[in-house]
C-alpha cells in the first residue's frame, strides 16, 4: 500500500522539516541502500510537545504522543532526502531517548508510540524495526523525546 494513502486514512498529515540544532546532516546515505537519521526531538510548530522527565512532568501516554511526534518529524526529514516515502523498504532500528525521572522504568511503553507509528504507516514487515528505548536525565531543549532511525529503501 501506498504509505501517503495510508497516512491521508489515518489523519497524518507529515509537518515541515524540523530545523536543525546544531552542525550535522539530518539524513545520511551510507552503502547502497541504507540511511541513518540524526536524532529528532518532539517539537510540534517550533516548541517542544512536552518538556521535563517522564514519570514526573508527563506521562507515558503523553510521551507515547511525543514518540510519534518524533517519528512525523523524521518521516519529514526522509522525505526531504528521498522525495518519496514509499522508496523505504524497511525500518532497521530505532533508538529512542526518553527524558526520565530517576524512578522511571517504562522507556520502553513510551517508544512504543514511534514503533506503532511506523507499523500503523508501512505495516508490520516494513515498520517493526529492532529498537532500543534508553532512558537519559536530559535532552536538548528539555523535550521529553528523541529518535533515531537506521532504515534501507528499495534498489533504485
Amino acid at each position: 500500500m501506498d504509505c501517503y494513502e495510508k497516512m491521508r486514512e489515518l489523519g497524518i498529515k507529515l509537518p515541515p522539516p524540523p530545523g536543525k540544532g546544531g552542525i550535522y546532516s539530518s539524513v545520511r546515505k551510507f552503502g547502497d541502500r541504507f540511511y541513518y537519521t540524526s536524532g529528532v526531538g518532539c517539537k510540534k510548530d517550533g516548541k517542544p510537545l512536552f518538556t521535563g522527565q517522564a514519570g514526573k512532568d508527563f506521562t507515558v501516554e503523553q510521551g507515547q504522543e511525543a514518540a510519534r511526534v518524533c517519528v512525523l518529524n523524521l518521516l519529514s526529514n526522509i522525505e526531504a532526502e528521498l522525495h518519496d516515502l514509499n522508496r523505504i523498504k524497511r525500518f532497521i532500528k530505532i533508538l529512542g531517548f526518553v527524558s526520565s525521572a530517576d524512578d522511571f522504568g517504562q522507556q520502553p511503553k513510551v517508544i512504543d508510540g514511534a514503533s506503532r507509528m511506523l507499523i500503523d504507516i508501512f505495516g508490520e514487515e516494513a515498520g517493526c524495526a529492532a529498537r532500543s528505548a534508553i532512558g537519559v536525565n536530559n535532552l536538548p531543549g528539555n523535550q521529553a523525546v528523541e529518535i533515531e532511525l537506521l532504515f534501507e529503501t528499495e534498489a533504485e
